[in-house]
């Protein structure tokens, strides 16, 4: 359907005005105008909904509500039992369609590789947190089991992690002494907690709270954490005690403080055995036939550090000592009284733990074609830490480096953990007489060789050259985190990630639009250069939602082009100013009320000055919101376009209109007529449209006119 504005007499538009006024800020398309050419409209369709009272807002919500429910209610009628199970035991979806004569040889290599790195790593894991190794042992084995059967993920490798100890070292270092065995039952119960805040989170399916948390922030908070971690290893190259701190600088000043107490034995094997380690990471990340090296990195260290202290004996290399032998017992997590000073540091783990988890996860489940449920995920760890508490487990997560290792060996389903698990038992049943003899030096290298992947100065240049903003957030995290800690520089970083999408919603990018030549396409002009406007018309494009925090800014940037008008692209009849404000509304998905009564006293303060607002292709959901608040009916439904181009073809009659009057002096100001009386007293033909376009005054010459001719356009031979 079209409406079609057709030319008119003089005498016929007296005899409507005298029914109704007519002004820029009242006039209908559908009142023909003197002279004006045929205009094709498309007609939008408004709402028939009248403005409600807060009874029947009431009675939407609850029937949207209603809705709601009804559709939860019919989901949960269609599960079958075998979907109930699979919401539970996740595992069920992976073992219904497991391959066993494909996936099992690569599931049980995979475990074996991912059990033979992780030993080490346990121990050494569970150093940096202050803990016994034995408690890095524990972490890694019934946590690994409980999330084989609760976790999505069926690459996900999960067990102790270098930045969530350092965490748990740097808040119960505060608390209590390491050597204290409150300090032990301390991590133990800081696991309970986070376990729990995981799977509140999961169940609540408040996973998308991340989000608001920037890949750039996440990266500059673990560079600076992998230096701080690196340094705390220091002790164990150097021969001597350094402050246990999460800062930078009380760290340097303990290493040059005690520097007379250096032994060169530990400094030298630590390096030899570093030195080994990056070697062997870099073959088997560079060369996929010697890939195997980079899970063999830990257990190599090892072996090498403990068969060197078997052959020489040295002294002045300090050992890991005597670890008890046997699986962990049942135990229930005790001191309750300290979850009050814990709650920070659980918050903070959990937050961690998701994003180093659920990051890693979800991009090996893209890389095996499977999709992952991040609240199940959240709940799969969550379950993994609160068991793991029970069997003397300190707060555990996935691990980047382990993943990935398990991804490289083809690991296929949870069978690769549950083989890691065991070879983690087997370690604890039968071997931990033999870890007593590994040099302390050794761990602390392999902690080392894992953080230095972390450190992503590749990462900063990148954000450099692409985002400046995020390279600022990059810089303000890692700086934050080295000089103030970690719980400070993660605060300061979400804080400022936050301030940047506050500071971005209340400032949106808003675009002035000019029509491509010879189509009806309206682009940005700056995007665009080639793109005209018409004089007397301001085509503006809002792209964001409107609510309070932006409004201001989006009235101020609408009197700035009203004033700030470029001339150099403008086409059609020359006026002295603005007499229309066209408003794209395509790309806003939301306006609140507070942006509502400011469109309303954006109208007003436009009518005061004979300018009038059109508005173009808005959403159903703004245009019932139009229509519930009044705006509709004060601004005029014939000033709503399902095109811009629609809302510049009316506009544009009537500048054209108003351009056409004769020069006559302006009588005194209580005098001066009215835009009707000059608009009657007008006379001559329409503009051509080429003349119309280019802004030639010439009347044509000709007046015939097609009525199905797309108004605007060039005029078909």
């Amino acid at each position: 359907m079209e409406i079609t504005c057709a030319s008119t007499s003089s005498r016929d538009l007296a005899a409507v005005a005298a029914e109704r006024p007519f002004s820029p800020s009242s006039s209908s398309s559908s009142i023909s105008m003197p002279h004006s050419r045929p205009v094709k409209v498309i007609p939008l369709q408004h709402p028939t909904a009248a403005p409600s009272s807060s009874s029947s807002s009431a009675a939407a919500a609850a029937a949207a509500g209603g809705s709601l429910w009804l559709r939860w209610r019919s989901k949960v009628k269609r599960m079958t039992w075998v979907e109930w199970i699979e919401v539970f035991l996740p595992c069920v979806r992976w073992i219904r369609t497991y391959k066993w004569r494909e996936y099992l040889q690569v599931d049980l290599m995979a475990g074996v590789t991912v059990g033979v790195m992780l030993v080490p790593q346990a121990m050494s894991y569970a150093k940096l947190a202050g803990l016994e190794p034995i408690y890095g042992l524990y972490s890694g084995f019934v946590p690994v089991f409980v999330y084989a059967i609760f976790g999505s993920s069926r690459q996900l490798a999960v067990g102790p992690v270098a930045l969530v100890s350092l965490l748990v070292s740097n808040v119960l270092s505060a608390i209590v002494d390491s050597s204290d065995e409150l300090y032990t039952e301390l991590a133990i119960l800081l696991a309970l907690m986070v376990g729990v805040l995981e799977c509140i989170m999961g169940l609540l399916r408040l996973g998308w709270l991340i989000r608001f948390i920037s890949h750039s922030v996440i990266s500059g908070f673990t560079s600076a954490s992998a230096i701080v971690i690196a340094l705390s290893q220091a002790k164990y190259f150097l021969g001597y005690d350094i402050v246990r701190s999460s800062k930078i600088v009380p760290l340097i000043k303990s290493i040059i403080a005690g520097a007379d107490g250096f032994l060169w034995q530990p400094f030298v094997m630590g390096c030899i055995i570093l030195a080994i380690l990056l070697v062997m990471k870099h073959l088997g990340k560079s060369r996929k036939y010697l890939r195997f090296l980079r899970a063999a990195g830990p257990l190599t260290a090892v072996v090498l550090g403990t068969g060197f202290v078997k052959i020489f004996n040295p002294s002045t290399i300090s050992l890991v000592g005597e670890i008890p032998q046997g699986l962990p017992s049942f135990s229930i997590p005790k001191n309750f009284g300290y979850m009050t000073s814990l709650i920070p540091t659980a918050l903070l783990i959990t937050g961690v733990a998701i994003l180093e988890s659920v990051g890693i996860a979800k991009a090996l489940a893209a890389k095996n074609g499977y999709e992952l449920d991040s609240n199940q995920e959240l709940f799969g760890l969550g379950v993994s830490n609160i068991l793991g508490s029970f069997f003397s487990a300190y707060p555990t997560t996935g691990s980047f480096s382990r993943s990935a290792v398990n991804h490289e060996s083809g690991a296929k389903s949870g069978v690769s953990g549950i083989v890691t698990g065991i070879i983690m038992g087997c370690a604890l049943l039968f071997l931990t007489s033999l870890f007593e003899y590994i040099p302390q030096c050794a761990l602390a290298a392999i902690v080392i060789s894992a953080v230095m992947g972390l450190v992503d100065y590749q990462e900063a240049i990148f954000l450099w050259r692409v985002d400046k903003k995020d390279f600022l957030l990059w810089t303000i995290t890692s700086t934050t985190t080295l000089f103030l800690g970690i719980e400070i520089g993660v605060l300061v970083g979400v804080g400022a990630s936050l301030a940047f999408v506050i500071h971005e919603s209340a400032n949106p990018h808003i675009a002035v639009l000019g029509r491509l030549p010879g189509t009806t396409v309206y682009r940005n002009v700056e995007q665009y250069p080639e793109a005209y406007t018409y004089n007397g018309i301001v085509i503006v494009r809002i792209d964001a939602p409107i609510y309070f925090a932006n409004i201001s800014h989006i009235k101020d940037r609408l009197r700035e082009y009203e004033i700030e008008v470029d001339k150099s692209a403008r086409r059609g009849p020359e006026v002295d100013r603005v007499y229309f404000v066209i408003l794209e509304m395509a790309p806003v998905t939301y306006i609140d009320s507070s942006a509502v009564q400011a469109l309303k006293d954006l109208h007003q303060e436009y009518k005061s000055r004979d300018i009038q607002i059109a508005i173009s292709n808005p959403n159903q959901d703004i245009l019932l919101t139009f229509t519930k608040s009044g705006v509709v009916d004060m601004i005029g439904k014939e000033w709503f376009f399902v095109r811009v181009h629609d809302a510049v073809q009316v506009c544009l009659q009537h500048v054209q209109n108003i351009k056409e009057m004769p020069t006559t002096p302006d009588p005194p100001p209580e005098e001066s007529p009215s835009l009707l009386q000059r608009l009657l007293r007008q006379t001559g033909e329409d503009l051509s449209i080429p003349e119309l376009e280019s802004g030639n005054q010439r009347p044509p010459a000709s007046t015939e006119t097609d009525p199905q001719l797309e108004p605007l356009l060039p005029r078909k031979p």
